[in-house]
């Protein structure tokens, strides 16, 4: 044993996670310079993370070809639901087929889904961004979202108006013709409102220029006779009385008791929503309608009492509770969201992925649209590393960890070098690591009788795995690795000469990892001792109890609970000296909480 006697302690507990925009020397000792498949655990610590294993054992049945995508995973009721190619599988949790529940899905693409309750009966509305949206009940029968009658959209009050020399007085029924700045944008024949009040009309004509007294809508007649109907003058707005179909949508949420839909490539920058209580019913006279923005959508998401409607660009929230009182209000004109799968409810807030890296909305609107709102400055060169060049953006929510985690998937990448980043909140900072060898195509996280699931589509073999499950990749072992800063205690000018590393960890079962010292910033001349075995093979109890079986390296409590401190004595010397853990077995989840390093100090350099 070497003697202790006059030896130095540095201590520092695990804290502060991933760092990469620091040099070594300005940070501290408990960040990280590499934290791979570890995640800040919010009890302390860096746990290396749970494996996924599969949900369903067998493959999603591929439509066309077998390295489709899963589309669109999702729970619902006593089903996981999938999407691969043109069709639409339900499946139960464990088990070990799929069952086909809707076909014929052309060109089918960029899937969305809701969860919701009108009437007292759960539904599930799916939306892929080229066929009608699908409505599924607790049964799994289907309808599509089929209006009786749309239109093309409300029209602008700069182009579409009542023009020079028309107005609309009186009760008359009778038909008549009111002249429009632009007719191609009605249909053929049907409804529209002006202010607030129905036509009808059986006929348009379009000249094709944009003019005053060009375009005609004919054959029209009030809805319904009124002896005092108001009187429509020049200026006043004519819109559709149906918005556009919502056919082709992209993105769809429940809000209010009415369904909003929106991403249509006919309508980018318009959101169309339904009648209340009704998600296929469009009527202006029962309470549907349309609003534009000015940028294109590309998701929305209902926080609190708010919709927030994220652009590329913009953002966007709408309040209130109908038609007769929707109000729109920008949150922010100058930042705008990268891909709507990335927007999570995350602690309180929502996160989403700026074009800066990762951005909460209330400090987005917060700080006035200033740069320094980005959450994610600390891993900033990993989002930079994969914003431009990434196929799939996909995230989930692990609510009882605290955790976001976003998924940068490319193609012809294989699973091991897929990344991505686990976001925690630890009071009121944000910690981060980096997730490998995770490649999802889609994603859902639903907590179900208060357990967490979540769930993802894998991007090539077709399968629906469960994370947080088993301790491997689905039979592939977990590389993890932590690696801390360049450690010179004070003076960079004064050799230390190592003599004992102590480990504070916390094992769920048994552990196998290995511990490395590394000197003088891994430089070719630098001492390179050989591995340490960190392990726990008699550890039989889990952490949290007060027993942990017979073990020598098993002593003394951490934190007021039984705990193991792994002593280790070590070779070498150097200025700056830095620790590694690299695991790559197959063994349950761990926490390392901290190190102390124990020296003797030599010379001045």
């Amino acid at each position: 044993m070497p003697d202790l006697s006059q030896t130095s302690p540095a201590a520092f507990n695990c804290q502060g996670g991933l760092v990469l925009n620091r040099s070594t020397f300005l940070m501290q000792p408990g960040e990280a310079l590499e934290l791979q498949n570890f995640e800040p655990d919010i009890e302390g610590g860096y746990r290396r993370i749970n494996g996924f294993s599969k949900y369903v054992s067998a493959v999603v049945p591929q439509t066309s070809s077998a390295t489709e995508k899963i589309l669109m995973v999702a729970t619902f009721g006593d089903f996981v639901v999938a999407a691969r190619g043109e069709k639409i599988f339900t499946a139960t949790a464990g088990g070990s087929s799929w069952t086909e529940r809707d076909s014929g899905r052309t060109n089918a693409g960029t899937y969305g889904f809701e969860r919701f309750n009108f009437d007292g009966n759960d539904k599930l509305i799916v939306v892929d961004g080229a066929n009608a949206p699908t409505v599924f009940n607790t049964s799994m029968s289907a309808t599509d979202v089929s209006p009786a009658s749309t239109g093309t959209g409300e029209a602008t009050a700069l182009l579409v108006a009542i023009a020079s020399g028309t107005t609309m007085t009186g009760s008359s029924g009778t038909p008549g013709t009111i002249t429009v700045r632009d007719a191609s944008q009605f249909a053929s024949s049907g409804s529209f409102i002006i202010n607030n009040e129905t036509f009808t009309y059986t006929g348009k004509t379009v000249t094709g220029v944009s003019s005053a007294t060009a375009d005609t809508l004919t054959g029209v007649t009030r809805a319904t006779s009124n002896s005092v109907a108001a009187d429509h003058a020049v200026g006043d707005i004519v819109a559709d009385l149906f918005p556009p179909a919502v056919s082709g949508a992209k993105f769809v949420a429940a809000f209010k008791d009415h369904m909003f839909y929106a991403g249509m490539s006919s309508a980018p920058q318009e959101i169309v929503f339904s009648s209340p209580f009704v998600e296929d019913d469009f009527s202006a006279a029962l309470g549907g309608g349309s609003i534009k923005v000015d940028d294109k959508i590309v998701g929305l998401k209902v926080f609190r009492q708010d919709l927030f409607i994220f652009c590329e660009n913009r953002i966007f929230k709408l309040s209130g509770s109908s038609s007769f009182d929707f109000t729109m209000t920008p949150v922010t004109r100058n930042i705008g969201c990268i891909n709507g799968n990335t927007i999570q409810e995350f602690a309180g807030d929502l996160i989403f992925l700026g074009p800066d890296g990762l951005r909460t909305v209330a400090g987005t609107a917060r700080i006035g649209d200033v740069e320094i709102g980005t959450i994610s400055a600390n891993v900033q060169s990993i989002f930079d590393a994969n914003l431009s060049s990434a196929s799939e953006f996909q995230s989930v929510v692990i609510p009882d960890r605290t955790q976001y985690r976003i998924f940068f998937t490319k193609d012809g990448t294989g699973q091991n070098s897929t990344k991505g980043i686990a976001c925690v909140l630890k009071g009121q900072a944000f910690e981060f690591s980096e997730l490998r060898g995770i490649k999802p195509a889609s994603t859902d996280s639903f907590v179900k009788a208060g357990d967490v699931i979540v769930l993802h589509g894998d991007y090539a073999n077709g399968y629906v795995y469960r994370q947080e499950q088993g301790n491997t990749f689905d039979g592939t072992a977990i590389l993890a690795k932590y690696r801390s800063p360049d450690m010179t205690f004070g003076d960079a000018g004064i050799r230390k000469h190592m003599q004992r590393v102590i480990v504070n960890y916390a094992p769920e079962s048994t552990i196998d990892a290995d511990l490395f010292v590394r000197y003088d910033y891994e430089s070719k001349d630098s001492a390179r001792p050989a591995a340490y075995e960190l392990d726990s093979q008699d550890i039989a109890a889990i952490y949290g109890t007060t027993t942990y079986g017979t073990s020598s390296s098993v002593v003394g409590t951490y934190g007021g609970a039984s705990q193991p401190l792994f002593r280790q004595s070590v070779e070498g010397s150097g200025f700056a000296v830095a620790l590694r853990v690299n695991d790559g077995g197959e063994t349950a989840p761990y926490s390392l909480k901290g190190f102390q390093l124990e020296y003797q100090t030599g010379a001045r350099r």
